[in-house]
């Protein structure tokens, strides 16, 4: 179930869902999710003379930038690695889901193209998939909100929460981090 905002604030108060810094909580809490922003690094792929990705080599397909504040122009059909602001921590009685927003989707900016989901238990920045799909430039800022942080109540407490698996790639992220695909030995 989908929680709303008078319960978010109240998760967020009794110190059981962490999502700081919220400078503003009166604009960042909506309804039924949390508005977070942009954070002020960037991974983009560089241009290179191999022909694919192979998602079982390690290498590092791309650069990291540091804006220092400063915006971002995201070309059309460019697509980047970015990060939330705001640092968040799952309770392990919850889940949640980033959704991008419908003013930036109307510009043709996707802030998450794929696996928006948030694990109970997971603890870290989120990693954004940000792709221009449009005809032109368009520029982003560092703080502007960029996406929807929706919150779901489980039945129950996850048995195995996100924190407590050995595989947690993405466990306690604080940077632009890169695909850890390679290190799935299940394929």
């Amino acid at each position: 179930m989908i929680i709303p905002d008078h319960e978010i604030k109240k998760l967020i108060k009794e110190g059981k869902l962490i999502v700081e810094p919220i400078e503003n909580p009166e604009n960042q809490i909506q309804s039924a999710w949390i508005e977070l922003r942009l954070g002020s690094e960037f991974r983009v792929f560089r241009y290179t003379t191999e022909p694919f990705i192979d998602s079982k080599n390690p290498k590092e397909y791309t650069t990291l930038y540091k804006t220092d504040g400063e915006p971002f122009v995201l070309h059309p059909k460019e697509f980047v690695l970015g990060i939330t602001h705001e640092k968040i921590k799952i309770p392990s009685d919850h889940a949640a889901y980033v959704d991008g927003r419908s003013s930036l989707g109307r510009l043709g900016v996707t802030a998450h193209i794929t696996s928006g989901w948030v694990d109970p238990g997971f603890d870290g920045r989120l990693v954004l998939e940000i792709s221009n799909l449009g005809k032109m430039p368009v520029t982003i800022y560092p703080g502007m909100k960029i996406c929807k942080l929706v919150i779901f109540r489980l039945t129950s407490p996850a048995e195995l929460p996100y924190n407590k698996r050995k595989n947690a790639k993405y466990y306690q992220q604080n940077r632009v981090t890169e695909s850890k695909i390679f290190e799935e030995t299940d394929f």
